[in-house]
């Protein structure tokens, strides 16, 4: 979900190449001894001793932060009634303990393929029919202590990322029915040629399929120009790309001027001779009839393309068509679609209740926020740029303090393509900046950004999407409408693989990730935001484990290193264990609450973050600074096995986090100060502080269904006098913060 002040201090560490930040003349250098082989320095490498080196140049950090506004967490939407469990007042007291200071509202609707009501208050554009398109009320009114999204009835998508339980209305077997491009993408809002925004439905076989012919049952407004083409890929993210060469048109794909008029909507096509092998199927339209069904009076009813049914396969030798779409009205009895866009078209009845928002009452009033700017989130994908402007006026009206709008939320999970995103987010920038023209807009908050292993010149992925959106921005002048950067960080699907490789691996993956986008010309004047951050989209025990905090601290203190912006971490609110794949059960979260909501455990990320939050950074609205941090604690593939993030701390201290990855053995360390310009070095000018959190505080329990702490206690802290400063010890699997004065000239 998303995220969020003097913009120009804050944004200091994207002022320079990440090469650059690399680089520096004064080093904090680490030693550690390896008391395994697991950490053995590559072959070649004859010392004993491992090293990491923190570099810098005097008064120059890699970046400068506010804890309070650069370690956050975030609340969602949930079931109907589960907000007033997570945010009970005990609860919220536990929430804040964390020290996660600034907040950021996810946009749970906007997965789940929903119209928002953020005030359950408004107008219908059918309002004696209650339905049509929806404005939320916003003037002040009565505290809203809760918001749903709406189903949308017009619905393309067999698949969404909410709950998952709608359906399209392309294979659902009932013709009545119909899906209904998005009007907005229309030239009548867009003002630019329709040619610029094409619509499509893809039709996805669990197999290959034998087609050759086609029977389409097109609603009002069809389309007068289409193409029927196939495709063979295996990554269906390349969909929102469609880059030039993927379809293929069939030889009867391409009915001209053929109007689905001359026979009541109802067309047959005859594809190809002979049937095409194909998993992929796509319908692409191009221009629209323009036409309503009589009566209308609204001019989004005419404008796009509606398709009520669509039946695919092929003629057998005595010209008897063989459907092969299942048709059905659940997302298990049909087969799957995806569509370029959606209209958010819907009714009064059509009330989502497993699609509950906090209200932004509760939110403000809760005291979650800590009296600081709130990152939000407006509605853009299944929305309309009223609805959002009529948000940013209420919560102005109410004086709640928010500096920046996340503008829709994973276009990538909805198969938005870059143009259609972007030409809705030129309308929503100037409708709300009619309302504030100040405010900070900006996303569009990835499910990913993870590059694909192509070489760099045939990299599709969200650097190749995030491109195509800068430049469709940048064509119309309007570059500047995009004020930050967000994206989700999720790094591993694969959650029954081993977990100790993939934290060796996370922190490369972020900063490959990065350098990708930039390399694609996403600008680093701009703040970049981690809008969620945790081990896995997916359920596993490794999030509840020692690894989760392990990951969650390494991602931080890499990412500010590299100039973050802000990082807010998911699964803030307390929540329960599920399961999404056999082989493990668990969940992004630092609490586990009862069926009453009462919290029942604190997990190892809670522990972690309150490390980040209360010993490794000073608390407060103080500037801080780290140093990038290199190790060759490696193993055979040059991936570290210990990681380390120097902070110099308004308090004058040196605050080191230092992350022991190995499983199974523990290190000891020497920490010593290397200032390069000036030839010297030094320790730990005096005691200091030790905090570390390990298996020696925290255990899970062996049920594998139901992993809950048997043993989960805080870290420890000892003070360690000056003369046995020289080295410390890195359990397995650890958490260490080491604080203490160090060389005083920077």
């Amino acid at each position: 979900m998303t995220s969020r002040s003097s913009l120009a201090q804050k944004s200091v560490g994207w002022q320079r190449s990440l090469t650059h930040l690399l680089g520096g003349l004064i080093c904090t250098t680490v030693l550690l001894q390896p008391l395994a082989g697991f950490a053995q320095r590559p072959s070649g490498n004859r010392s004993r001793l491992n090293t990491i080196t923190v570099s810098f140049t005097p008064g120059r950090p890699a970046n400068r932060f506010l804890p309070s506004h650069a370690l956050g967490a975030g609340i969602d939407g949930h079931d109907k009634g589960e907000a007033d469990r997570q945010l009970k007042p005990a609860n919220v007291e536990a929430m804040l303990s964390a020290g996660l200071k600034s907040l950021t509202y996810r946009l749970r609707t906007e997965l789940a393929v929903d119209a928002w009501h953020w005030n359950p208050q408004g107008v219908w554009s059918d309002t004696g029919n209650k339905q049509g398109y929806w404005i939320s009320d916003g003037k002040v009114n009565a505290p809203i202590w809760a918001s749903y999204g709406y189903r949308l009835p017009r619905r393309g998508n067999t698949i969404d990322q909410g709950n998952n339980d709608g359906y399209s209305r392309l294979d659902d077997g009932d013709r009545e029915n119909f899906w209904k491009s998005n009007p907005y993408l229309d030239r009548h809002f867009t003002h630019e040629d329709n040619s610029l925004h094409p619509q499509w439905i893809v039709i996805e076989f669990s197999e290959q399929k034998s087609i050759n012919a086609a029977h389409l049952f097109w609603g009002t407004p069809f389309a007068s120009n289409y193409r029927v083409q196939y495709a063979r890929f295996d990554d269906t993210s390349d969909i929102a790309l469609n880059p030039t060469g993927m379809w293929h048109d069939f030889p009867g794909g391409h009915p001209g001027s053929k109007s689905a008029q001359e026979f009541n909507g109802e067309v047959f096509l005859r594809l190809a001779a002979a049937p095409i092998k194909t998993r992929f199927v796509r319908i692409l339209m191009t221009k629209s009839s323009d036409t309503a069904v009589p009566g209308s009076t609204d001019v989004r009813d005419q404008l796009g393309f509606a398709m009520r049914e669509i039946y695919l396969g092929q003629l057998d030798g005595r010209d008897k068509f063989h459907d092969e779409i299942q048709h059905g009205k659940d997302r298990k009895s049909q087969t799957v679609m995806y569509v370029s866009s959606t209209d958010p078209w819907h009714r009064d009845r059509d009330l989502d209740e497993g699609v509950e928002q906090p209200g932004f009452y509760r939110v403000f009033h809760s005291g979650l926020t800590n009296n600081l700017p709130v990152l939000l989130p407006a509605g853009l994908l299944f929305d309309t740029p009223e609805n959002a402007a009529n948000e940013i006026r209420y919560l102005r009206a109410r004086a709640y303090s928010f500096e920046r709008v996340e503008l829709g939320e994973e276009p990538d999970g909805q198969y938005a393509t870059p143009e259609d995103f972007g030409a809705l987010y030129l309308q929503w920038a100037d409708a709300i900046h009619a309302v504030d023209p100040k405010l900070k807009l900006g996303g569009p908050s990835f499910q990913e950004i993870q590059p694909d292993d192509e070489p760099p010149a045939q990299r599709r992925g969200n650097s190749a999407w995030m491109k195509r959106f800068l430049d469709y921005l940048s064509e119309r002048g309007r570059l500047h409408d995009l004020a930050f950067f967000s994206f989700e960080w999720y790094p591993f699907d694969d959650i029954c693989e081993p977990v100790a490789p993939q934290l060796l691996r996370a922190p490369n993956m972020l900063t490959a990730a990065l350098r990708e986008m930039e390399r694609r010309g996403l600008p680093r004047s701009i703040p970049w935001i981690i809008s969620e951050y945790g081990y896995s989209a997916f359920a596993t025990r490794a999030e509840l484990g020692i690894e989760g905090a392990l990951l969650n601290a390494d991602l931080v203190g890499r990412f500010l290193t590299l100039g973050g912006d802000q990082a807010f971490l998911y699964g803030y609110t307390p929540s329960q264990s599920q399961r999404d794949q056999a082989c493990t059960a668990g969940n992004n979260m630092l609490f586990s609450m009862d069926d009453d909501g009462d919290i029942s455990h604190r997990f190892a990320t809670y522990f972690g973050a309150r490390l980040l939050t209360q010993e490794w950074t000073k608390p407060g609205e103080e500037w801080q600074e780290i140093y990038p941090a290199t190790s060759d604690v490696v193993n055979g593939k040059g991936e570290a096995i210990v990681t380390a993030y120097a902070v110099f701390r308004p308090d004058r201290l040196w605050s080191l986090l230092l992350i022991n990855k190995d499983p199974k053995h523990s290190y000891k360390v020497q920490v010593r100060f290397l200032n390069e310009p000036a030839g010297s070095v030094s320790t730990f000018a005096g005691p200091v502080d030790l905090y570390q959190f390990s298996s020696r505080q925290y255990e899970l329990n062996d049920n594998q269904n139901n992993p809950y702490p048997i043993k989960a206690e805080p870290p420890t802290h000892t003070l360690v006098q000056s003369d046995h400063t020289s080295s410390f010890e890195l359990p397995a699997y650890s958490l260490t913060v080491v604080r203490g004065p160090g060389p005083g000239e920077r």
